[in-house]
């Protein structure tokens, strides 16, 4: 048997095996179906949670990183002595023949709504459906990694819905909306459980909005999604580039970011809260105050802690005291010269807060951008929107049969039968799932998914620009 506790460099090659990409029962679920089983049909859909529309986001880099490479003999053999040793039976018959009769490509169909659409929850998004006899039972072995794309969506529908937010106080106190795609900005990638979490989420991010310094979700979105740069960073300080020089030098290292980064038209970002951020507040208000204007560029204060609330209304009261700020044709006041962003103990529902004192207050939202960590990235699971992939039909030798759970102890689990699609109203834009074949009203509703990826295909490969425009279009 291979060594399956080989180093970490290894785990790659161990990742990128679909026999292993799945849950240990399913290796024996090829013996539990029907005897006359022939085609099996699976859909994917957020059964409802804390939003009720999700934007569809993220099964273009799953298909490409795990279903467009062949399976291969090596595959089979290292999953074949895993699972014997791991206590259960392996189908080698049935890897063997995707090998040799289908060229290694998983023989699979997937359809999919496009990404970047908006959709009600209790849709199918995603149908997956396998009708080659030998290896039916593919339509739901695919399921564990499948499901994983309630990540991106869920990220996506998170930043979709925060995007609404931030745009609502825009148009309420702003004149300028275009600064809506950098009003919230990525910082999860240190808070996330790995690497591919970093990459995945972080690119799921960037559908509603263009700063991040999630340098593994940018790379994602621009290699998986044809973008060439899909989201932009600042210089910035940290609590270390700050401390190191000692409190008692605290202005020097202020002094320091403003000369090595300062130019006209520039951003620069300062947290200032590393000992006393009312001290530090009045030294950019006085003794650094010229330093600022004659740079030329833009100072953004960053308070780390505290009450967020009132951290950020102090701040931006007392840099109003010191720098000035202009009334806007909305009557709200925007700082000269400086800006605050918010990072510590940023989630919707602060962020809402935020806005709103500061809206009451007087204060233009212009005069604020948010960073946001581990609940961007993190906080949140595949029960946020309780995302579930089911069997919702079987070919039974040469019919179809609906297939459905509806357990009388949760209501809530009961899943869709049949031969599912998802239709769009073309006059209202109103989505439905169906069963095939399609009935319905002729010429008003059509097949709102598209098959993405057949045999080892990828059959669509959309852009990020595609992606945010669709999100976005409906934006006034």
């Amino acid at each position: 048997m291979p060594n399956m506790t080989r180093g970490l460099h290894d785990i790659a090659s161990i990742l990128s095996n679909p026999i292993l990409n799945t849950d240990s029962y399913k290796a024996s679920h090829y013996l539990q179906y029907p005897p006359e089983a022939s085609a099996m049909f699976s859909y994917i859909e957020s059964r409802g949670g804390r939003y009720d529309r999700t934007l569809f986001f993220g099964l273009q880099m799953l298909i490409k990183e795990y279903l467009c490479r062949p399976v291969t003999a090596a595959m089979i053999d290292e999953a074949k002595a895993f699972f014997l040793a791991h206590g259960e039976p392996f189908n080698e018959a049935g890897w063997r023949y995707v090998v040799e009769q289908c060229g290694g490509y998983l023989p699979v169909r997937i359809r999919a709504v496009p990404e970047g659409s908006v959709v009600p929850t209790h849709n199918a998004l995603v149908t997956v459906e396998c009708d080659d006899p030998q290896v039916f039972w593919l339509a739901t072995y695919l399921e564990t990694m499948l499901l994983r794309v309630w990540y991106p969506i869920t990220v996506a529908t998170q930043s979709w819905h925060l995007r609404k937010t931030i745009r609502a106080y825009l148009q309420k106190s702003s004149d300028d909306l275009t600064q809506l795609p950098f009003k919230l900005h990525d910082f999860g990638a240190r808070g996330v459980s790995s690497a591919e979490s970093a990459a995945i989420g972080g690119a799921a991010h960037l559908v509603s909005f263009m700063g991040s310094d999630t340098v593994l979700g940018v790379v994602a979105a621009n290699h998986y999604y044809n973008e060439t740069m899909a989201a932009f960073s600042v210089p910035a300080a940290e609590h270390s580039t700050i401390t190191s020089w000692g409190r008692e030098r605290e202005t020097d290292a202020f002094r320091n970011m403003i000369t090595r980064f300062g130019k006209p038209g520039a951003i620069v970002s300062v947290v200032s809260d590393s000992y006393d951020l009312f001290a530090a507040l009045d030294v950019w208000g006085t003794e650094l105050k010229q330093a600022v204007l004659d740079s030329g560029g833009m100072l953004v204060i960053r308070p780390d802690s505290g009450d967020p609330r009132t951290i950020v209304l102090q701040t931006l009261r007392a840099l109003d005291a010191s720098f000035g700020s202009a009334v806007n044709r909305k009557g709200r006041r925007v700082l000269a010269n400086v800006r605050v962003i918010q990072g510590d103990s940023v989630n919707p529902e602060s962020i809402e807060a935020i806005l709103a004192a500061m809206d009451a207050a007087g204060y233009a939202a212009d005069n604020i951008v948010f960073g946001m960590g581990g609940a961007l990235l993190q906080q949140i699971n595949r029960d946020t929107q309780r995302f579930a992939m089911k069997c919702s039909a079987i070919r039974l030798g040469d019919e179809w049969r609906d297939v459905h759970k509806d357990p009388v102890t949760d209501a809530g689990k009961r899943s869709m039968k049949g031969r599912l699609t998802l239709q769009v109203n073309r006059r209202t834009g109103e989505y439905r799932t169906v069963t095939l074949p399609i009935a319905g009203e002729k010429g008003e509703w059509e097949d709102a998914l598209v098959t993405v990826f057949d045999s080892g295909r990828l059959l669509v490969d959309v852009s990020l620009a595609e992606i945010r425009s669709r999100a976005h279009a409906g934006e006034v």
